[in-house]
């Protein structure tokens, strides 16, 4: 096992920067997850710790050596790929066994390796066939089983799980988390699923434009976000983003392009008040608003635009205001299923104030996490 370390890598493909001066560390037996949208950079960065990439800047260790100048081979590091790349003339057995096979180990070893990866997936009935049969589950285990034979420092994992059904990908998570618990292996984990990092993580790497926007738990990225790409990537509804300015006669946020102000506790005021930026952004998730169909004498009243019902809950889109003629100030909320206004409806709000976000637009940089 082993921690990894990278420091200040760059690299490009021409004039393109795909990692911009990233530096994190991954401590041993961690499992760490790289987060973003497409062409973020993670995969990049992933394929560099692999060796497959070659950073023009920066410096990259695996325990205590400098790998920046090893090969792939060499790093004692197993890269499970977005395509399984499994050999369809072998068999399962054999697939598995393939890189002891070419490291010349010895066939007891092999026989006895490939048979406790097998109990440990559970697909000890499945080592005869071949890939043809498989399917898209039994594939990803063999895939695994492949990396874990090796018993390498490291697992690194390109979105093993995109071409996996919805349900499919449920249950694998769980398998992959215990797993990496069980193995103790540092796993870097690279995809676009949020949901896959929050459930998974042990801390969670967020990438945009190919720099490094957060690192930290899952729970403190998603509930203390420190920008705006942080803040409106993380949640599904995302937080509710909305520009606004502070009004120091009523020291309250007036949202652009609606009449309602937002009353800020003490300790958003003190962060606000030192602040050079008037022009800011509200942060609220979904869930920290509540709403109610009859009038409450400190709600905002608003109509309702849209209601989205999930079964364990229902999306509310709310209309704050209007900015042009086919463009609405929407706010959403989370409510309980129990609780289905109906488009146009008159209903009342209530924001948390305790978990108000709010961000300075220029810099897109949080001023205040939560008071």
């Amino acid at each position: 096992m082993a921690e990894i370390r990278l420091d200040n890598v760059v690299k490009k493909f021409g004039n393109v920067t795909a990692i911009n001066n990233v530096s994190f560390e991954i401590e041993d037996r961690e499992f760490l997850v790289m987060l973003g949208p497409s062409g973020c950079g993670k995969t990049t960065t992933l394929r560099s710790i692999a060796g497959l990439e070659h950073p023009q800047e920066g410096d990259i260790f695996i325990g205590p050596r400098r790998v920046n100048t090893l090969a792939p081979a060499d790093r004692d590091i197993a890269f499970v790929f977005q395509f399984y790349a499994l050999y369809p003339h072998l068999s399962v057995q054999n697939n598995i066994a393939f890189p002891l096979k070419a490291a010349k180990v010895e066939p007891t070893e092999i026989k006895k390796r490939v048979i406790n990866v097998a109990q440990m997936l559970r697909i000890e009935h499945i080592l005869d066939r071949k890939p043809s049969v498989l399917s898209g589950g039994e594939m990803q285990r063999v895939a695994i089983g492949r990396s874990m034979v090796r018993r390498p420092k490291a697992f690194l994992m390109d979105e093993p799980m995109s071409n996996l059904d919805a349900k499919l990908r449920v249950d694998m998570r769980s398998e992959l988390k215990s797993l990496q618990q069980q193995l103790g292996t540092t796993t870097v984990y690279v995809t676009h699923d949020q949901v896959e990092a929050m459930s998974m993580a042990d801390r969670i790497a967020i990438m945009d434009k190919g720099q490094l926007q957060q690192i930290g738990k899952p729970t403190d990225v998603y509930n203390w976000p420190k920008n705006l790409f942080v803040a409106g990537f993380m949640g599904n509804p995302a937080m509710n983003l909305l520009p606004c300015c502070f009004e120091s006669a009523s020291q309250q946020l007036k949202i652009e392009h609606t009449n309602f102000a937002i009353k800020l506790t003490r300790n958003h005021l003190d962060l606000i008040r030192p602040s050079i930026s008037e022009n800011l952004v509200f942060g609220i998730r979904p869930e920290h608003i509540s709403l109610s169909t009859t009038s409450i004498a400190s709600g905002l009243k608003a109509k309702v635009h849209l209601v989205e019902p999930l079964g364990s809950a229902n999306i509310v889109d709310i209309v704050l205001g209007q900015v042009s003629a086919d463009k609405f100030v929407l706010l959403r909320v989370r409510t309980h299923p129990s609780i289905v206004p109906k488009s146009g409806e008159t209903v009342w709000i209530q924001i948390d104030p305790k978990k108000i976000h709010i961000f300075d637009r220029s810099t897109t940089l949080v001023l205040s996490e939560t008071a």
